[in-house]
């Protein structure tokens, strides 16, 4: 058992089975429901941007390629690893569904197989595949893994598949220059005072901007409820007129 998170070094509860904490278990749910979303665009980007017809030469020894290589490079088949780079000419990274597939493949063969045959006895087999209907595609794989988050916070190599969706992720953001909607809070932070309070769509935790207080929703919400009317209150009294000054005016 760890007594920190392997991806943030947070403190975990004592006698804690995870690997991971609840916050990063949450932060790679997110990422896992973002990344199908990006597939339209990523799919429109794949043909390069057309222009005018130009005269003259255009330093090229041979016609350009018919599709973008980042983003076939993402879209298209590979290995679930990086493959051996002797030369340092290779670029990119490992496409989408051959990183999501491989984590799939690894995470169902820790997970044993249980049928019984006609006979009525039960056998138990190792899994070489996640059960996935209609195909392995991105968003089916995405909510394979999403639905044994629980289950993968508790291994040993946790770190090593929150780093790479989260670097996935990086590489996807980076072409299609999206960034994940962060909110700001109308109540003041409970330790500092300060109006810096945020909430990202990809974080289980309101934090501040200012000092290191972190709240979950609920404790904002509390936090929330008993400030606000306050709040409110000496806002309304501020700028409502006196009796005393509409006299004199």
């Amino acid at each position: 058992m760890n007594d920190i998170c392997l991806s943030c070094f947070a403190r975990l509860p004592d006698d804690s089975p995870r690997t991971g904490c609840e916050a990063c278990e949450y932060r790679l749910h997110t990422w896992l429901r973002e990344l199908p979303r990006h597939l339209p665009l990523l799919q429109d980007m794949l043909r390069p941007d057309t222009g005018p017809a130009q005269r003259g030469g255009t330093g090229r020894a041979h016609a350009p390629l018919p599709v973008r290589v980042d983003v076939l490079d993402l879209l298209g088949p590979g290995a679930p690893v990086l493959l051996a780079d002797p030369h340092g000419d290779q670029t990119g990274g490992v496409p989408m569904t051959a990183l999501l597939m491989g984590w799939a493949r690894y995470l169902a063969a820790e997970i044993p197989a249980v049928r019984v045959d006609a006979h009525g006895t039960i056998h138990i087999e190792r899994c070489e595949a996640p059960g996935l209907r209609g195909g392995a595609d991105v968003a089916r794989l995405c909510r394979w893994l999403d639905a044994y988050l629980p289950y993968a916070a508790t291994r040993p190599w946790w770190d090593d598949a929150y780093d790479q969706v989260e670097q996935l992720l990086h590489r996807v953001r980076r072409l299609t220059h999206t960034k994940p909607l962060t909110r700001t809070k109308d109540a003041p932070c409970p330790e500092c005072q300060g109006w810096s309070l945020v909430e990202k769509e990809d974080e289980l935790h309101i934090s501040c901007t200012l000092c290191p207080a972190r709240l979950t929703p609920d404790e904002y919400a509390t936090h929330r409820a008993q400030v606000m009317p306050a709040l409110a209150a000496l806002t309304l009294n501020m700028i409502t007129p006196k009796p005393e000054a509409e006299a004199a005016a």
